[in-house]
């Protein structure tokens, strides 16, 4: 009759057997690898941001992996938008004379709410991405190069984005200051088209100040759009 510690030592090799042939049976490795491989060649390797976004048929081969795809893939969807909004506002905020300034005040305050907006919904998918990252199980193979990935993907960019924000927000801000202060001055400021006079020499030098400062924050968010085009494009 068979004892115990038999039915203990049958019962430990039955489930060793069940795991050898799970183990035997998992696509696992190779959905890795594949996943490992597209990560490397598609993404790494390329010069740029670049975030393909493969059809159902082509992530077949990751397996569970192409969830973890689905962390870059859904901030680039989100980022690609936000690109979008922003050369939206920075058209509707460019200016071309002084008089554009005064009469598109309402605009301006628009335009810098709308900013203040994307910040803070650029801010708010970034913690989304890294959230949903930090709860991936990966083995420390595929990790390296996921966090590869998401870095030259999702961190990178998100940093390059962020540097606009303030020049834009010094821009708005000293606008909507600019046609405030001209408003003000009725009397001492004539606007003629493109020109305009002033008939007093302390409006005229804080309106020159307000003016030269307007003019270096417009060069920064050039700096930072030339910063942001090199980043992904990669050239």
């Amino acid at each position: 009759m068979p004892t115990f510690t038999t039915w203990i030592a049958r019962a430990a090799a039955l489930v060793l057997a069940g795991l050898l042939l799970a183990g035997c049976g998992s696509k696992e490795p190779e959905q890795r690898a594949a996943f490992i491989q597209f990560l490397q060649t598609r993404v790494i390797d390329r010069p740029g941001v670049r975030v393909p976004q493969p059809t159902d048929e082509q992530k077949k081969p990751f397996g569970d992996y192409a969830q973890h795809y689905a962390v870059i893939t859904d901030f680039n969807t989100a980022m690609n938008q936000a690109a979008q909004q922003l050369d939206g506002f920075i058209s509707k905020g460019s200016l071309r004379s002084l008089s554009d300034v005064v009469a598109r005040r309402d605009d301006l305050r628009g335009v810098r709410e709308g900013v203040q907006q994307m910040r803070k919904a650029l801010d708010e998918n970034v913690a989304k991405a890294d959230a949903a990252r930090a709860q991936l199980q990966q083995p420390e193979d595929l990790k390296a190069v996921f966090d590869k990935a998401y870095d030259k993907t999702v961190t990178a960019p998100a940093a390059i984005f962020r540097e606009v924000f303030p020049a834009l927000d010094a821009v708005f801000d000293g606008a909507i200051r600019i046609g405030d202060y001209v408003e003000a001055h009725r009397s001492q400021i004539q606007i003629s088209g493109s020109t305009f006079t002033v008939s007093d020499p302390k409006v005229l030098q804080e309106l020159n100040g307000m003016l030269q400062a307007l003019n270096s924050h417009a060069g920064a968010i050039s700096t930072a759009q030339r910063r942001m085009r090199t980043t992904m494009t990669g050239s």
